[in-house]
């Protein structure tokens, strides 16, 4: 048996080079919960695992894997758990790409398929697609919905708030921690990295917000197609402007998640659904130096940002089939 996942006080390195092994879950069947060692790629139809132990504090990011048809749980870049879901079936197909929770609501009912329930929802577009409780037959059957066992839905709920980066992919892959030395997409001189660490000051993540607070969530999209930039507040454009590129046109698909100052420096948060294809080996700090903004976008980023601002770079086009209106960015990743 793999102890390093039963191990308090370890890596993050080491949590997830033990991931493929083996793991204790809660088993969720008609209201019976037990503690059971499992392997978790052989978690059955609503099981799960729960170990926020492994990583109490710090911002939660989601990750859904449609294929493996799993919900993996970070927390500060610590897996902490990992369920298994029911997506949308054939006709009804969930979306793949990048969004935040919308709204929460823990008694929910659907407006559109007879008021059906959907404990501890968890929205992520307005016009119908969410995280919560339902059926969970092992295969995807769900209306374009992500369905959750109960038990866990239930414990999601507790650490997810409006903002919560979720990911919808066709590939899982672990966040990693990136350090970058200046303002993003700006020169990285001393002045430069003193400027980006002054910007947060007195601005918390959104998981600190309050009840009261209008949940202002930044986000950064940047597309290659495009050579543009976008700076987005609650889904909506407040700034754009030219996307330059230093080498190779290629940067892949990423999504970075602003944790905050690191010293002189900002800490990043890293998914990857690609590498570099002009670097692969190379780390992924190297990607964000290739890019940079014009001044005045640059000034608009220093302003609007914040601890949980998000950065999406892409190789896709920005148009409007890969945008909704109201919600936040949609990609086509998988």
């Amino acid at each position: 048996m793999n102890r390093r996942l039963l191990e308090p006080g370890l890596s993050r390195r080491a949590l997830i080079a033990g991931s493929a092994g083996v793991a204790v879950f809660c088993a969720v069947r008609f209201g019976f919960a037990a503690q059971v060692i499992k392997a978790v790629e052989e978690l059955k139809p609503g099981e799960f695992t729960w170990h926020p132990e492994r990583s109490p504090e710090g911002p939660v990011m989601i990750v859904v894997s449609l294929p493996e048809q799993r919900v993996h749980v970070y927390r500060n870049g610590v897996r902490i758990a990992v369920s298994t879901c029911s997506s949308g079936k054939p006709g009804h197909e969930t979306p793949t790409g990048i969004f935040t929770i919308l709204q929460k609501d823990k008694n929910h009912r659907s407006s559109t398929y007879n008021n059906a329930p959907m404990p501890n929802m968890n929205r992520l577009t307005w016009s119908g697609v969410a995280l919560h409780a339902g059926n969970l037959p092992g295969y995807p059957a769900s209306h374009g919905c992500v369905r959750l066992p109960l038990d866990f839905s239930e414990k999601l709920f507790t650490v997810t708030h409006v903002g919560t980066p979720v990911i919808l992919s066709g590939a899982h892959t672990d966040p990693y921690e990136l350090t970058h030395p200046g303002m993003l997409l700006g020169d990285y001189a001393e002045q430069e990295a003193e400027q980006a660490v002054g910007a947060l000051k007195g601005k918390s993540h959104p998981k600190d917000w309050s009840g009261g607070e209008t949940y202002p969530v930044t986000t950064v999209l940047a597309s290659s197609h495009d050579s543009s930039i976008a700076l987005l507040q609650d889904g909506r454009d407040i700034a754009k402007g030219k996307l330059t590129i230093r080498g190779p046109r290629k940067l892949g698909e990423h999504v970075f998640v602003l944790r905050g100052a690191s010293g002189n420096r900002l800490s990043w948060h890293g998914v990857s659904h690609h590498a570099d294809p002009a670097f692969p080996l190379s780390q992924e700090d190297a990607l964000v130096s290739r890019l940079s903004g014009d001044r005045s976008f640059v000034a608009e980023l220093k302003r609007h940002m914040h601890p949980g601002m998000m950065m999406v770079v892409t190789d896709l086009p920005t148009s409007a089939g890969r945008r909704s209106d109201r919600d936040f960015v949609i990609m086509n990743v998988s």
